[in-house]
């Protein structure tokens, strides 16, 4: 019986659990919040799937190929729009109630899709209804769970990964219980990591606060290849109060628009789609129509819908409006854009297989090839729910991990150099380290603080980037170093700051302007290229 550790508890970590459990296997959840917390509860827009007369899997195919800028792999895209039917029918029989209108399910538009294919669940309510399906699934299954305990490294022998090391004994939102936090190690013949994004690494993001790149992190660390890192998607609209909660963009596919200060819908000026332009499209449009108005929000119009129409079809958005104190149904509301949604990470095969072997990864963590330079409305939770399915399949069929020559009892937490296991065998220090201080070092060349890593992030690495000012981000952050990870907070910290490094380095190795990655100085990097050659 195959022993599988899945990491994070998403659409694709609780996927993986469920189906490896049913094909026998020894299946435990590790998750550093509760189960059920993360990013898929938050998803308002829905799952897309060629289920509907007049619809076909290869016009879902080349409508992601199109939204990816160029840089889909064909073969993986083929695969999302080809067992997305198959996985929404399964959603279905986990008990997800879609919604329905007088022809039956309910479908809906988004931009760039070519035809209306979306569906939703308790209208902007999708996310929540499928994380509630599938851990209520979850709980009927004979699978394991450890709930507020956080992946701090993975393990690995030989060239192949064994277990992961946490951090167990936390309360919720990282509190101390009433034991000390202890570094456990946990073995395994198949570790997935479904850790989902790293929407924190930005100052302002439509993700909970659990999204900062644990998974990534930690398989750079060992050794996984990692790619298309660059490729931020930022959504364009936020609304414009603190927290920034999104605003689905199926709010402008049932015909919401954008007006600048004055007014005026200013999309049309930069795409004949308009307000149904690629997500990449809109949110630059909006960040430049910002930037000439002195940083000034654009609005949100959805007025023409209806104060009913706006609280029975988007009742989550509706009800966040109205708290931040506006009446949406009345009069515009201000929005901007916020960090979304990475589609680079770990590179996958097509079963989920990373460059590690022992080592998958299934949902955002992963970078399987699907979504290019550019995701398409929602295909997360159709990619999380299609390539669950494969690694389930795929780790049920692993060769068992060697056994430990020793036994790995919990230990206490202390401030001691981390290292791990590297392809190979031979130790290494894992990642940039530093010794946990009083907490008043602060900026350049002292331990990193996690706000100033967001705003550094958010103004050099942001929506529109050049080489001055990645080089300077490039700068700052290595002035900073990581503490050791002895809680939640400090292994979140390590995370962030490794993978700011990463992703900056992959921003200012590509110089062409694509998809979700703008370089303002895309012409001058050309033309500097080609002299020195």
């Amino acid at each position: 019986m195959p022993r599988v550790l899945v990491v994070g508890s998403g659409i694709a970590g609780l996927w993986t659990a469920i189906r490896a459990a049913e094909a026998g296997c020894d299946v435990t959840v590790v998750t550093k919040a509760a189960l059920g917390d993360g990013a898929t509860s938050w998803a308002q827009g829905g799952i897309a799937a060629a289920i509907f007369a007049g619809d076909a899997p290869e016009r879902h195919a080349a409508d992601t190929l199109a939204a990816g800028a160029g840089l889909g792999d064909p073969a993986a895209v083929r695969v999302l729009a080809d067992e997305g039917p198959g996985r929404v029918r399964d959603l279905i029989r986990f008990g997800v109630a879609f919604d329905h209108d007088e022809s039956g399910l309910a479908r809906g538009l988004e931009a760039a899709h070519s035809r209306a294919r979306i569906l939703h669940a308790g209208g902007d309510r999708t996310g929540a209804a499928i994380e509630a399906a599938l851990v209520a699934t979850v709980r009927r299954r004979d699978v394991r769970v450890m709930e507020h305990t956080t992946l701090v490294d993975l393990l690995v022998e030989t060239g192949r990964v064994v277990g992961i090391r946490v951090i167990a004994g936390e309360g919720a939102d990282g509190a101390a219980s009433v034991d000390a936090p202890v570094m456990r190690e946990l073995r395994a013949d198949a570790v997935v990591l479904a850790t989902g994004g790293a929407g924190c690494l930005f100052r302002h993001t439509t993700n909970p606060d659990v999204a900062t790149g644990d998974g990534v992190a930690a398989a750079a660390r060992a050794g996984a290849v990692v790619a298309d890192l660059e490729f931020v998607q930022f959504h364009p609209t936020a609304l414009a109060v603190p927290g920034t909660p999104l605003i689905s963009e199926a709010v402008r596919g049932e015909g919401a628009v954008l007006r600048d200060a004055d007014g005026r819908r200013f999309l049309f000026d930069v795409d004949s789609r308009g307000e149904l332009a690629p997500r990449d499209v809109v949110a630059r449009a909006v960040w430049r129509r910002m930037a000439e108005q002195e940083g000034a929000p654009v609005v949100l119009d959805a007025t023409h819908l209806g104060a009913e129409r706006l609280a029975s079809r988007f009742p989550g958005i509706d009800a966040a409006c109205r708290a931040a104190g506006f009446d949406w149904s009345r009069a515009p509301v201000p929005v901007v854009p916020a960090a979304h949604y990475a589609m680079g990470g770990v590179v996958t095969d097509l079963a989920g297989r990373a460059s590690l072997p022992g080592l998958w990864a299934v949902g955002e963590v992963a970078r399987t090839g699907v979504h290019g330079g550019n995701r398409l409305a929602s295909n997360s939770l159709l990619e999380g729910a299609v390539f669950a399915e494969r690694a389930a399949r795929d780790v049920a069929a692993a060769p068992s991990a060697p056994v430990a020559a020793t036994a790995h009892a919990p230990s206490p937490v202390r401030n001691e150099g981390d290292r791990v296991r590297h392809a190979g065998g031979a130790d290494r220090t894992a990642g940039v380290s530093g010794r946990i201080s009083s907490g008043t070092h602060r900026g350049e060349g002292g331990l990193v603080d996690r706000d100033e890593l967001r705003q550094l992030m958010w103004d050099h690495v942001g929506l529109e980037r050049d080489a001055d000012g990645l080089a300077a981000a490039s700068a700052r952050l290595s002035g900073w170093h990581a503490p050791e990870p002895v809680d939640r907070r400090t292994a979140e910290d390590r995370n962030l700051l490794g993978l700011a490094r990463l992703t900056v380095a992959a921003a200012l190795a590509r110089t062409e302007s694509v998809g979700a990655h703008t370089r303002r100085d895309a012409t001058s990097v050309a033309a500097a290229e080609r002299e020195a050659a």
